[in-house]
Protein backbone atom coordinates (compact mmCIF):
# COMPACT_ATOMS: atom_id res chain seq x y z
CA UNK A 1 0.00 0.00 0.00
CA UNK A 2 1.47 4.00 -0.72
CA UNK A 3 2.31 5.77 1.74
CA UNK A 4 2.80 9.27 1.41
CA UNK A 5 6.34 9.92 3.56
CA UNK A 6 6.47 13.49 2.74
CA UNK A 7 5.30 16.71 4.45
CA UNK A 8 1.52 16.74 2.77
CA UNK A 9 0.88 20.26 3.79
CA UNK A 10 -1.92 22.20 5.65
CA UNK A 11 -5.48 20.71 5.53
CA UNK A 12 -7.60 22.81 3.67
CA UNK A 13 -10.51 22.81 6.43
CA UNK A 14 -9.26 21.61 9.29
CA UNK A 15 -10.15 24.48 12.52
CA UNK A 16 -10.53 24.10 16.15
CA UNK A 17 -13.88 24.33 17.49
CA UNK A 18 -13.65 26.53 20.49
CA UNK A 19 -15.16 25.99 24.07
CA UNK A 20 -13.29 27.88 26.37
CA UNK A 21 -11.53 30.84 24.24
CA UNK A 22 -9.46 32.02 27.54
CA UNK A 23 -8.17 28.54 28.07
CA UNK A 24 -7.82 27.61 24.10
CA UNK A 25 -5.10 30.78 23.95
CA UNK A 26 -2.97 29.10 26.73
CA UNK A 27 -3.18 25.84 24.11
CA UNK A 28 -2.73 26.85 21.02
CA UNK A 29 -1.44 30.06 18.86
CA UNK A 30 -3.66 32.20 17.13
CA UNK A 31 -2.65 30.77 13.88
CA UNK A 32 -2.12 27.28 14.63
CA UNK A 33 -2.88 24.80 11.97
CA UNK A 34 -2.71 20.77 11.45
CA UNK A 35 -0.62 19.11 9.66
CA UNK A 36 -1.12 15.39 7.80
CA UNK A 37 2.59 13.91 8.23
CA UNK A 38 1.49 10.80 5.76
CA UNK A 39 -1.79 8.93 4.99
CA UNK A 40 -2.01 5.12 3.23
CA UNK A 41 -1.95 3.16 5.89
CA UNK A 42 -4.42 0.57 7.68
CA UNK A 43 -5.37 1.70 11.13
CA UNK A 44 -2.87 3.39 13.09
CA UNK A 45 -2.29 3.91 16.97
CA UNK A 46 -0.16 4.42 19.84
CA UNK A 47 2.46 7.44 19.60
CA UNK A 48 5.21 7.77 21.45
CA UNK A 49 8.15 10.05 20.97
CA UNK A 50 11.49 8.50 21.27
CA UNK A 51 14.40 10.07 23.28
CA UNK A 52 16.57 9.69 19.59
CA UNK A 53 14.06 12.53 18.10
CA UNK A 54 11.24 10.24 16.65
CA UNK A 55 7.98 9.24 16.65
CA UNK A 56 7.44 5.47 16.87
CA UNK A 57 3.49 4.34 16.44
CA UNK A 58 1.51 0.96 15.95
CA UNK A 59 -0.33 0.27 12.26
CA UNK A 60 -2.37 -3.27 14.08
CA UNK A 61 -3.76 -4.31 11.31
CA UNK A 62 -0.60 -4.16 9.28
CA UNK A 63 1.07 -6.06 11.78
CA UNK A 64 4.16 -3.17 12.08
CA UNK A 65 5.53 -0.53 14.16
CA UNK A 66 6.19 2.71 12.35
CA UNK A 67 8.66 5.08 13.29
CA UNK A 68 8.36 9.05 11.96
CA UNK A 69 11.05 11.92 11.71
CA UNK A 70 11.31 15.20 10.02
CA UNK A 71 13.55 14.43 7.50
CA UNK A 72 12.63 10.28 6.84
CA UNK A 73 9.06 10.64 6.42
CA UNK A 74 7.43 7.36 7.52
CA UNK A 75 9.25 4.05 7.51
CA UNK A 76 8.75 0.41 9.09
CA UNK A 77 10.48 0.38 12.75
CA UNK A 78 9.28 -3.67 13.53
CA UNK A 79 7.52 -5.89 11.23
CA UNK A 80 6.21 -8.47 12.85
CA UNK A 81 5.13 -6.12 15.75
CA UNK A 82 2.84 -8.88 17.19
CA UNK A 83 -0.40 -6.28 15.89
CA UNK A 84 1.13 -3.72 18.78
CA UNK A 85 -1.53 -1.41 19.92
CA UNK A 86 0.00 1.11 22.72
CA UNK A 87 3.19 1.99 22.91
CA UNK A 88 5.15 4.23 26.31
CA UNK A 89 8.54 4.40 27.83
CA UNK A 90 10.20 3.00 30.94
CA UNK A 91 12.03 5.35 32.88
CA UNK A 92 15.11 4.24 31.30
CA UNK A 93 14.12 5.14 27.88
CA UNK A 94 13.29 2.02 26.56
CA UNK A 95 9.70 1.48 24.40
CA UNK A 96 7.16 -0.81 26.47
CA UNK A 97 4.31 -1.89 24.29
CA UNK A 98 0.69 -3.65 24.33
CA UNK A 99 0.61 -6.01 21.81
CA UNK A 100 -2.74 -8.00 20.58
CA UNK A 101 -1.46 -10.74 18.87
CA UNK A 102 0.78 -11.70 21.72
CA UNK A 103 -1.36 -11.27 24.35
CA UNK A 104 1.19 -9.28 26.28
CA UNK A 105 3.33 -6.29 27.37
CA UNK A 106 6.40 -6.15 25.63
CA UNK A 107 9.70 -4.13 26.58
CA UNK A 108 12.07 -3.72 23.98
CA UNK A 109 16.23 -3.62 24.97
CA UNK A 110 18.56 -1.13 24.35
CA UNK A 111 19.95 -3.75 22.10
CA UNK A 112 16.66 -4.49 20.46
CA UNK A 113 15.92 -7.95 21.93
CA UNK A 114 12.46 -8.00 22.72
CA UNK A 115 11.11 -9.23 26.07
CA UNK A 116 7.81 -10.17 27.84
CA UNK A 117 6.80 -8.34 30.61
CA UNK A 118 3.90 -9.88 31.58
CA UNK A 119 1.25 -12.32 29.35
CA UNK A 120 -0.91 -13.95 31.97
CA UNK A 121 -2.55 -13.14 35.42
CA UNK A 122 -3.23 -15.87 37.88
CA UNK A 123 -1.78 -18.36 35.58
CA UNK A 124 -4.45 -17.47 32.63
CA UNK A 125 -3.48 -15.20 29.60
CA UNK A 126 -4.12 -11.72 29.34
CA UNK A 127 -7.11 -10.68 26.79
CA UNK A 128 -5.23 -8.29 24.74
CA UNK A 129 -3.27 -5.59 26.41
CA UNK A 130 -4.37 -2.05 25.02
CA UNK A 131 -2.01 0.52 26.51
CA UNK A 132 0.02 1.11 28.77
CA UNK A 133 1.91 3.67 31.02
CA UNK A 134 4.73 4.04 33.51
CA UNK A 135 4.77 5.66 37.07
CA UNK A 136 8.42 7.12 37.83
CA UNK A 137 8.50 4.43 40.94
CA UNK A 138 8.57 2.13 37.79
CA UNK A 139 5.36 0.49 38.35
CA UNK A 140 3.13 -0.75 34.71
CA UNK A 141 -0.20 0.06 34.23
CA UNK A 142 -2.02 -1.70 31.48
CA UNK A 143 -5.60 -2.12 29.85
CA UNK A 144 -6.55 -5.28 29.32
CA UNK A 145 -9.97 -5.24 26.73
CA UNK A 146 -11.04 -7.94 24.23
CA UNK A 147 -11.13 -6.14 21.50
CA UNK A 148 -7.74 -8.06 19.83
CA UNK A 149 -8.70 -11.48 20.91
CA UNK A 150 -9.81 -12.23 17.17
CA UNK A 151 -11.24 -15.42 18.07
CA UNK A 152 -9.04 -16.64 20.41
CA UNK A 153 -10.57 -17.87 23.79
CA UNK A 154 -10.77 -14.85 26.89
CA UNK A 155 -9.66 -16.76 29.98
CA UNK A 156 -10.08 -13.72 32.15
CA UNK A 157 -13.02 -13.40 33.42
CA UNK A 158 -13.52 -9.67 32.66
CA UNK A 159 -11.86 -7.34 31.01
CA UNK A 160 -9.68 -5.44 33.67
CA UNK A 161 -6.75 -2.22 34.17
CA UNK A 162 -3.20 -4.00 36.14
CA UNK A 163 -0.41 -2.61 37.91
CA UNK A 164 2.45 -5.00 37.44
CA UNK A 165 5.28 -3.84 39.57
CA UNK A 166 8.62 -5.28 37.61
CA UNK A 167 10.87 -5.44 40.84
CA UNK A 168 7.89 -7.40 42.67
CA UNK A 169 7.24 -9.60 39.66
CA UNK A 170 3.58 -9.23 40.68
CA UNK A 171 0.78 -8.28 38.81
CA UNK A 172 -2.80 -7.08 40.16
CA UNK A 173 -5.96 -5.74 38.95
CA UNK A 174 -6.96 -2.19 40.30
CA UNK A 175 -10.12 -1.35 37.88
CA UNK A 176 -12.67 -4.44 37.31
CA UNK A 177 -15.78 -2.68 36.63
CA UNK A 178 -14.56 -1.25 33.22
CA UNK A 179 -16.39 -2.30 30.30
CA UNK A 180 -13.69 -2.14 27.38
CA UNK A 181 -10.66 -0.19 29.66
CA UNK A 182 -9.16 1.56 26.89
CA UNK A 183 -6.22 5.07 27.03
CA UNK A 184 -4.70 5.92 30.74
CA UNK A 185 -2.37 8.48 31.81
CA UNK A 186 -1.24 9.75 35.16
CA UNK A 187 -1.31 13.63 35.82
CA UNK A 188 2.04 15.74 36.11
CA UNK A 189 2.21 14.63 40.27
CA UNK A 190 0.62 11.33 39.60
CA UNK A 191 -1.93 12.06 42.35
CA UNK A 192 -4.44 11.17 39.32
CA UNK A 193 -4.86 8.58 36.97
CA UNK A 194 -7.14 8.44 34.20
CA UNK A 195 -8.54 5.70 31.95
CA UNK A 196 -11.18 5.94 29.12
CA UNK A 197 -13.47 3.32 28.72
CA UNK A 198 -14.21 3.14 24.98
CA UNK A 199 -16.80 0.28 25.35
CA UNK A 200 -20.98 1.67 25.98
CA UNK A 201 -19.79 4.78 28.30
CA UNK A 202 -17.77 5.80 26.49
CA UNK A 203 -16.08 8.27 29.00
CA UNK A 204 -12.86 8.94 30.79
CA UNK A 205 -12.84 8.46 35.21
CA UNK A 206 -10.34 9.04 36.99
CA UNK A 207 -8.77 7.42 40.08
CA UNK A 208 -7.07 9.08 42.90
CA UNK A 209 -3.47 7.30 43.69
CA UNK A 210 -1.74 7.60 47.35
CA UNK A 211 1.61 7.37 47.39
CA UNK A 212 1.59 3.37 48.27
CA UNK A 213 0.13 3.26 44.70
CA UNK A 214 -3.25 2.38 46.31
CA UNK A 215 -6.70 3.47 44.04
CA UNK A 216 -9.70 5.04 44.78
CA UNK A 217 -12.23 6.92 43.78
CA UNK A 218 -13.31 6.56 39.95
CA UNK A 219 -15.88 9.16 39.01
CA UNK A 220 -16.55 10.05 35.40
CA UNK A 221 -14.52 13.15 34.49
CA UNK A 222 -15.95 13.83 30.98
CA UNK A 223 -18.34 12.10 28.47
CA UNK A 224 -17.16 11.91 24.40
CA UNK A 225 -19.98 12.67 22.30
CA UNK A 226 -18.63 12.28 19.19
CA UNK A 227 -17.35 8.41 19.03
CA UNK A 228 -15.70 7.35 22.12
CA UNK A 229 -12.52 7.86 24.20
CA UNK A 230 -9.34 5.55 23.21
CA UNK A 231 -6.20 7.46 23.62
CA UNK A 232 -6.23 10.18 26.30
CA UNK A 233 -3.11 12.11 26.93
CA UNK A 234 -2.32 14.53 30.03
CA UNK A 235 -0.65 17.45 29.82
CA UNK A 236 2.10 19.47 32.49
CA UNK A 237 -1.33 21.67 33.72
CA UNK A 238 -3.72 18.89 34.47
CA UNK A 239 -5.35 18.90 31.36
CA UNK A 240 -6.47 15.54 29.82
CA UNK A 241 -6.55 15.32 25.73
CA UNK A 242 -8.51 12.52 24.35
CA UNK A 243 -8.89 11.21 20.88
CA UNK A 244 -12.73 11.05 19.69
CA UNK A 245 -14.64 10.45 16.69
CA UNK A 246 -14.36 14.19 15.32
CA UNK A 247 -10.60 14.09 15.48
CA UNK A 248 -9.44 15.21 19.29
CA UNK A 249 -11.26 17.15 22.77
CA UNK A 250 -9.11 18.71 25.16
CA UNK A 251 -10.90 19.32 29.14
CA UNK A 252 -9.55 21.26 31.33
CA UNK A 253 -8.74 20.29 35.01
CA UNK A 254 -12.33 20.61 35.77
CA UNK A 255 -13.59 18.53 32.95
CA UNK A 256 -15.25 20.79 30.86
CA UNK A 257 -14.57 21.11 27.47
CA UNK A 258 -12.12 23.38 26.06
CA UNK A 259 -11.58 22.80 22.28
CA UNK A 260 -12.32 19.96 19.58
CA UNK A 261 -9.47 19.51 17.11
CA UNK A 262 -11.38 18.54 13.93
CA UNK A 263 -9.41 15.86 11.79
CA UNK A 264 -11.19 14.87 8.61
CA UNK A 265 -10.86 11.17 10.66
CA UNK A 266 -11.65 10.31 14.02
CA UNK A 267 -8.75 10.11 15.92
CA UNK A 268 -7.91 6.96 18.17
CA UNK A 269 -4.54 8.09 19.86
CA UNK A 270 -2.48 11.18 21.30
CA UNK A 271 0.93 11.51 22.19
CA UNK A 272 2.95 14.79 23.12
CA UNK A 273 6.92 15.02 21.33
CA UNK A 274 9.26 17.03 18.91
CA UNK A 275 12.71 18.55 19.89
CA UNK A 276 10.41 21.33 22.53
CA UNK A 277 7.73 18.33 23.54
CA UNK A 278 5.42 20.92 22.44
CA UNK A 279 3.78 19.37 19.33
CA UNK A 280 0.73 17.03 19.35
CA UNK A 281 0.70 13.81 17.26
CA UNK A 282 -2.39 12.10 16.79
CA UNK A 283 -2.97 8.67 14.75
CA UNK A 284 -6.10 8.98 13.22
CA UNK A 285 -6.82 6.14 11.25
CA UNK A 286 -5.25 5.54 7.96
CA UNK A 287 -3.29 8.71 8.70
CA UNK A 288 -0.58 10.58 11.00
CA UNK A 289 -1.14 14.40 12.21
CA UNK A 290 0.40 17.08 14.06
CA UNK A 291 -0.38 19.98 15.45
CA UNK A 292 1.71 22.71 17.39
CA UNK A 293 0.97 23.60 20.90
CA UNK A 294 2.03 25.70 23.70
CA UNK A 295 2.14 23.29 26.75
CA UNK A 296 4.19 19.80 27.23
CA UNK A 297 2.63 16.73 28.05
CA UNK A 298 3.07 15.61 31.67
CA UNK A 299 6.12 14.07 32.50
CA UNK A 300 6.93 11.35 35.17
CA UNK A 301 9.90 12.56 37.56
Amino acid sequence: MFIQFALLGLLAGTDFEVADQAEFKKLFAADAKVDRLATGMQFVEGPVWMPAGFLVFSDIPANELKRWDPKGGVQTYRSPSNNANGNTLDKAGRLLTAEHGARRVSRTAADGTVETLVERFEGKLLNSPNDVVVKSDGTVWFTDPDYGLAGRSKEQMGNFVYRLDPKAKTVMPVAKDFDKPNGLCFSQDESKLYIADSGTPRHIRVFDISRDGAVTGGGVFAKIDKGGPDGIRCDAGGRVWSSSGDGAQVFAVDGHLIARILLPEGAANLAFGGADGKTLFLTARKSLYMVPTKVRGARRR
